[in-house]
């Protein structure tokens, strides 16, 4: 198998959605790199992510990544004492001219804060609820239901990936590390194909201490696995804001290589007859704070 990179964008609030998205559009276009994009559609209500300030290594986190300075400081009071405004459908016409242009879109969520806070504690008629009505705002913003979705957070549940089965999603993105996969479910295994993220975010890099503003392209060069699908989790607001010059560079870098840029719904094609199937389990990774959903490791 040659060396891929696929590029997977989520779009967690307004700001990223309005600011964010446009200028990393024109950053993947000029060097002929197609993303997935991941919005969410629902109320913006990022202010809420301040109760995990108690949580270990939140607010170190915040004080590496220059957290006011990449969110803007109107995000962090929105949904607490600023009202919370809708993420998806505030942009409607930039999210279809984005297909038009090749990169594809999908479903991040209803509310992303509260999914990623509180999916744990979901019964199933929450968990639909909150499908139906992220699905039903994509429909109406794009004028067709979204045929992937992946999980704010990266968090998971087997409840979680029990419901999204009934939504008929080609495959998604809820999971990090490994290759796509089916998750075993209790009674039999999920009938979403999965295709993880596999390498870490610049934000999570950052906050992890792993390497500075300045070396993230080199450590993304230093760190594609060869012979495989990589698989690149990008943040609207951080490479279409503010950390958008390490994009640029290791994108000329991958270019002069030769490396092939994949697009997740044609790796989803020629992966869902193949893939093996695996149990989520949640870990740890370095720069996050709480665990995420990952495949098992296979024996």
């Amino acid at each position: 198998m040659p060396t891929e990179v696929a590029f997977k964008v989520d779009v967690c609030n307004q700001r990223a959605l309005q600011q964010g998205l446009p200028a990393l559009l024109r950053t993947l276009d000029s060097a002929a790199a197609r993303a997935s994009i991941f919005v969410a559609f629902g109320p913006d209500n990022s202010g809420k992510a301040i109760r995990r300030i108690f949580r270990r290594g939140f607010l170190k986190k915040m004080l590496r990544t220059r957290a006011p300075q990449m969110y803007g400081v109107r995000t962090l009071f929105l949904g607490t004492l600023l009202p919370a405004p809708r993420v998806g459908e505030s942009g409607a016409e930039l999210l279809r001219s984005a297909e038009a242009a090749g990169h594809p879109v999908g479903l991040h969520g209803f509310d992303h804060v509260g999914w990623q806070d509180g999916v744990a504690r979901m019964d199933d008629a929450s968990l639909r609820r909150s499908f139906e009505r992220g699905v039903e705002l994509f429909e109406r913003a794009l004028g067709h239901p979204p045929g992937f979705t992946g999980a704010p957070g990266w968090q998971t549940t087997a409840q979680s990936l029990a419901v999204q089965d009934q939504f008929g999603f080609s495959w998604a993105s809820d999971c990090r590390d490994g290759a796509p996969f089916y998750p075993a479910l209790a009674a039999q295994r999920a009938r979403t194909l999965q295709i993880p993220t596999t390498l870490p975010t610049s934000d999570e890099l950052l906050g992890a201490g792993a390497t500075r503003k300045q070396d993230l392209a080199a450590w993304y060069c230093d760190h594609l696995v060869p012979d495989r699908l990589n698989v690149v989790g990008l943040h609207a607001e951080a490479e279409g804001i503010h950390y958008g010059e390490w994009l640029r560079d290791w994108l000329a870098v991958l270019r002069a290589q030769g490396i092939a840029f994949a697009s997740l719904p044609e790796v989803a094609l020629r992966e869902r007859a193949r893939a093996a199937t695996r149990r989520v389990v949640a870990r740890e990774l370095p720069g996050r704070v709480g665990a995420v959903a990952c495949p098992e490791l296979a024996a």
